[in-house]
């Protein structure tokens, strides 16, 4: 909040009367291994006063939905959410895995950013190729993604744009 503060920018944080913030951890070897914490207990009240923050937001606002979601909220919150923002002229931004990714699509967000290992898992294979990166990105153009940014370690990132230009 301080950093946002000293950089210009406008601040409107729903405090929580309990809980922390979840604690993730990535333990690197051989094969990469995620230790994600559950996160805190978002009570109803919480919940409403950040549906009505994303009801405020104005035509050309943008709207980032990344990472999971407290396991305490349904696990379509961030299909309820685009689904609020359909016809509202308000880029989404979704980075998120499995089906919290895979069930926004349908909602033609802006930019949605998986790696290129969450791009296989959603459509149970593993890539082994930038062509089938990029085959697999445009896959999810077809299915409504409108740009999709693939990161991809130490090869780099593809992004597909929306007039079809892959960079």
């Amino acid at each position: 909040e301080r950093l946002c503060e000293e950089n210009g920018g406008d601040c409107d944080f729903i405090r929580l009367d309990k809980g922390y913030s979840r604690i993730n951890m990535k333990i690197s070897a051989e094969e990469e291994t995620a230790v994600n914490g559950m996160g805190p207990v978002i009570p109803k009240d919480k919940l409403k006063q950040l549906m009505k923050q994303i009801e405020a937001l104005d035509e050309g606002d943008t709207l980032v939905l990344a990472g999971s979601i407290p396991s305490t909220l349904p696990g379509d919150m961030y299909e309820q959410i685009l689904k609020r923002m359909e016809f509202r002229h308000i880029r989404t931004v979704v980075d998120a895995t499995g089906d919290l990714l895979r069930n926004v699509i349908a909602y033609r967000p802006f930019l949605i950013k998986p790696n290129h290992y969450e791009l296989g898992e959603l459509f149970g294979i593993t890539l082994h190729s930038h062509s089938e990166i990029e085959a697999y990105a445009r896959k999810l153009q077809e299915m409504g993604a409108r740009n999709v940014l693939v990161s991809m370690g130490a090869l780099g990132m593809l992004l597909l744009t929306e007039d079809a230009r892959a960079f």
